[in-house]
């Protein structure tokens, strides 16, 4: 049985009868987040609408393979620097969706756009909770295959980043871990993914350090560009993050470079260690 046909046998939500539609907060590249009021309960939600075309062509990569929905995949985290879904399912009018917490912040995307450092004296703060949110993710059995700004999200008073979006997510064992998949975002795409290599957690690993070192410097490693053949450039040497920031801390600049490593084998293997690296850090980079 797919993971549609089970969803199908699930109630069927009316989100309009159900919900007090207040605007559209995000649109991804497959799918509509709502702001919404739970006219019943009164509670402010994300209401995450799949467009299904784009769906089934995703999911038709992993046909026959027991791929578990984003939905399915997003409720099973219960931790302070993942975004929460509370449940997913089918809509009346044969959409997924997926109900999540509200965050009144904005995506760390919007941030690093903006001229002024907004981030001045908290990047290894977040930095940290961005590692134990993916860590894990790992520990659960799965990999992100997304890590970038666009899929953290800022608390209402800044206290956390969030992870969140498992709509490219698969669980960390084949045949989800063999070559030839490369679904991602081009500029964050480990070389091993972008050749069609085999992957597994290391490439979680390498976007979460190319987007730790576009939080510090608001600049990438390598050129960037919106297709797999920009990421082409992945395998080769990145620039130093000391190009950009000559006064960041040592050891974290270290840690970072190890994320970004092109050789997988000599990439650091997981953000346990990761985490270990920075212990002495401090607090940030200045």
């Amino acid at each position: 049985m797919s993971f549609l046909q089970s969803l199908f046998g699930k109630p069927k939500l009316n989100y309009r009868q159900r919900f007090e539609l207040l605007q559209e907060s995000r649109t991804g590249t497959m799918s509509q987040v709502y702001k919404a009021r739970d006219k019943e309960t009164g509670q402010l939600v994300a209401l995450k609408i799949l467009d299904m075309k784009k769906i089934k062509a995703v999911e038709a990569r992993w046909k026959g393979t027991g791929k578990p929905s984003e939905g399915a995949i997003a409720v099973q985290f219960e931790h302070p620097y993942i975004v929460k879904t509370m449940e997913h399912g089918i809509t009346t009018d044969g959409s997924q969706y997926i109900l999540m917490e509200y965050l009144e912040g904005t995506g760390l995307d919007n941030i690093l756009k903006v001229p002024a450092d907004m981030l001045a004296g908290s990047r290894v703060y977040y930095v940290r909770q961005v590692a134990e949110a993916l860590q894990e993710v790992h520990n659960k059995g799965f990999l992100h295959r997304d890590i970038c700004p666009r899929n953290l999200i800022f608390t209402g008073d800044a206290s956390a980043l969030k992870l969140t979006d498992f709509g490219l997510s698969v669980p960390n064992k084949p045949p989800f871990t063999e070559p030839g998949n490369r679904t991602g975002t081009a500029n964050y795409m480990a070389p091993e993914l972008v050749r069609r290599k085999p992957t597994d957690i290391r490439l979680d690993v390498f976007a979460f350090g190319v987007t730790v070192y576009e939080m510090f410097t608001k600049e990438l490693p390598w050129m960037r560009g919106d297709t797999g053949n920009a990421a082409m450039g992945h395998s080769e040497e990145p620039e130093p993050i000391t190009t950009y920031r000559p006064q960041i801390n040592k050891t974290l600049a270290k840690a970072v470079r190890s994320c970004i490593e092109p050789d997988v084998a000599k990439r650091c293997p997981n953000m346990g260690t990761f985490l270990k690296m920075i212990r002495d850090a401090g607090g940030e980079d200045e």
